[in-house]
């Protein structure tokens, strides 16, 4: 199969939200090169030792690639990666916002791109890895969660992802229900059930997250019984929201883009226990405002902010 495959010339400071748009694009892949080198903590949970020789000073720019299948209408594509740039430009600085074309086959990047993909620590007690690396074994008593993102969805790495899993563990008990609203990959259930909750159930309006997730299920060994991953939308189909279940679960989970959060804000509370949290996350700061407002405004009371670069996630419960 061949891939169009689209640069982009921006900055540094801009490429995690490019990225992230792109993904909602519909982008099979994103990579980023830039000359940004690594910290020693990012060093330390990339598992990285060696680095190459010769890397360019850090000028602040980057690329960002990305691919979408070759049968694609790419003059729609271009324009809508366009009006994504000319929506970033007015609230940051996104460099040149250039835009070049190529051609490139699978094999060139699906597989070449598995060399970069290291196990990650996500904190001191969770690792991530791609499932064909191996793990020393002074990481045997960590929780080991096995992802293989293939073409449509990312590793769990992104600081979004981290943020959630943060708001979720301390809510996470033996009879925990969980509810994750746009799954994915499946990562934040999966991580949920290895930390002790007892089922989870996932949806999302993408069929390839239904796959994906099924299959990094099977990849973790997490039995059937533990878990339902069902394709729907509950922003506007009644009957698929009802057929989840109302007031029966003490953790809703979503990691999703704030302009989809919103209008889940309204009906968050019909899944949610008693006692429930709703955690939030994929929440650009510019839009945290607007959130919390939200919470508030249907009767949630924040619990817990959390931040790391642009991104926020919040914990938020039903007002007493």
């Amino acid at each position: 199969m061949g891939w169009n495959k689209i640069t982009i010339q921006t900055l540094t400071s801009a490429e995690d939200m490019i990225s992230y748009e792109l993904t909602e694009l519909g982008a099979a892949g994103v990579e980023v090169e830039d000359h940004v080198p690594l910290t020693e903590e990012e060093m330390k949970v990339m598992y990285v030792d060696l680095l190459p020789d010769e890397i360019a000073p850090d000028d602040g720019t980057a690329k960002i690639h990305c691919y979408f299948e070759e049968d694609e209408n790419l003059e729609d594509i271009t324009w809508k990666i366009q009006e994504m740039l000319h929506r970033l430009s007015g609230f940051m600085d996104i460099g040149e916002g250039t835009i070049s074309f190529d051609k490139t086959q699978e094999e060139d990047w699906v597989n070449n791109w598995k060399k970069f993909f290291k196990p990650i620590r996500l904190d001191d007690q969770i690792i991530i890895k791609p499932t064909w690396e191996e793990l020393d074994h002074s990481d045997e008593d960590a929780i080991v969660v096995e992802i293989d993102p293939g073409t449509a969805f990312g590793t769990g790495s992104h600081e979004t992802t981290k943020l959630c899993v943060e708001g979720m563990k301390p809510y996470i008990k033996e009879d925990t229900k969980i509810l994750d609203i746009g799954c994915g990959s499946g990562i934040l259930s999966i991580i949920g059930l290895k930390l002790g909750a007892s089922h989870a159930v996932l949806t999302d309006i993408d069929p390839n997250a239904i796959n994906a997730s099924k299959e990094n299920f099977e990849v973790n060994h997490i039995s059937e019984e533990q878990y339902e991953i069902y394709q729907g939308n509950v922003l506007d189909d009644e009957a698929f929201v009802k057929s989840l279940g109302e007031k029966c679960y003490p953790l809703v989970a979503a990691n999703i883009l704030a302009d989809v959060l919103l209008p889940l804000i309204e009906i968050a509370d019909r899944f949610l226990t008693e006692d429930g949290v709703f955690v939030l996350s994929g929440i650009i700061d510019t839009k945290e405002k607007e959130i919390s407002e939200k919470l508030e405004a249907y009767g949630f009371e924040i619990l817990d902010i959390r931040r790391m670069k642009d991104w926020v996630s919040i914990t938020a419960g039903k007002r007493k």
